[in-house]
């Protein structure tokens, strides 16, 4: 079961956040959700493409990392398991961790609250970053953190009514992707949805219109955009092998 708890400068006045990035800290994941106002600065380095949610429903937008569950090409340079992470930009569902926010477990109080995964690798009392002043104010990390959740909540209420217009137009679709590495092996990606690029073509200009006004436009051509980024993620996963097998000599 998860262990969140309700953060407070009294039980927790001496807790750091190791901020290094890594595959010990949790970091060795193959993809995080994400959400439309996140889009533009996603592509430039991440393929977005769009995952069913856990019931079958509907679909969450998610940023790629890697071809496989437990891989993360931006770990360590590009080498999928070392310290820190390559690239300028990191997704906010990923700086947030360990937090969360929701409301108080006894159900009192109004208003979203933020809670701290206690099994986190990241806690420490004795390196990273403070989270309360000496005098019990929140630090400036975790006024960070505080805005960085807000931020995600928000992003992810927009983003339902943002896979519904996707959904309504018949937007989505699914697709597959056949990659042979460098090395000759062959490998597959599967079970993604993306943009039908020729049905967003053929929208009629009263529909893209009403796309433009709730801001999903833009949103829907950096998804598109995105799809650039999979030739420097096979790019990655390439120099992970060859450094595998360099290393197996």
């Amino acid at each position: 079961m998860p262990n969140h708890a309700l953060l407070n400068n009294i039980e927790h006045k001496e807790l750091r956040i190791v901020t290094t990035r890594g595959a010990a800290y949790g970091d060795a994941v193959m993809s995080a959700l994400t959400f439309p106002a996140e889009f533009r600065e996603l592509q430039a380095h991440y393929p977005i493409v769009f995952a069913k949610n856990h019931d079958g429903t509907s679909f969450d937008p998610i940023a790629l990392f890697g071809f496989q569950q437990g891989e993360n090409l931006f770990l360590g340079g590009g080498e999928g398991l070392g310290n820190g992470w390559d690239a300028p930009y990191i997704p906010l569902t990923v700086e947030r961790q360990p937090f969360l926010i929701g409301r108080p477990a006894d159900g009192s109080g109004e208003g979203m609250m933020i809670h701290v995964d206690l099994d986190s690798p990241r806690l420490s009392s004795t390196s990273g970053e403070p989270l309360f002043l000496s005098y019990g104010g929140s630090s400036e990390y975790l006024e960070r953190i505080s805005r960085v959740l807000r931020t995600i909540h928000d992003g992810l209420e927009t983003s339902k009514t943002f896979i519904e217009a996707l959904l309504h137009l018949e937007l989505l679709e699914s697709f597959v992707l056949d990659i042979e590495l460098d090395d000759g092996s062959q490998n597959r990606l599967a079970g993604f949805y993306t943009i039908n690029e020729e049905r967003l073509a053929a929208l009629k200009p009263e529909q893209l219109g009403r796309l433009h006004e709730a801001g999903y436009l833009q949103a829907i051509y950096m998804t598109v955009a995105s799809l650039a980024q999979f030739r420097r993620l096979i790019d990655r996963k390439n120099r992970l092998v060859a450094g595998t097998d360099a290393a197996r000599r």
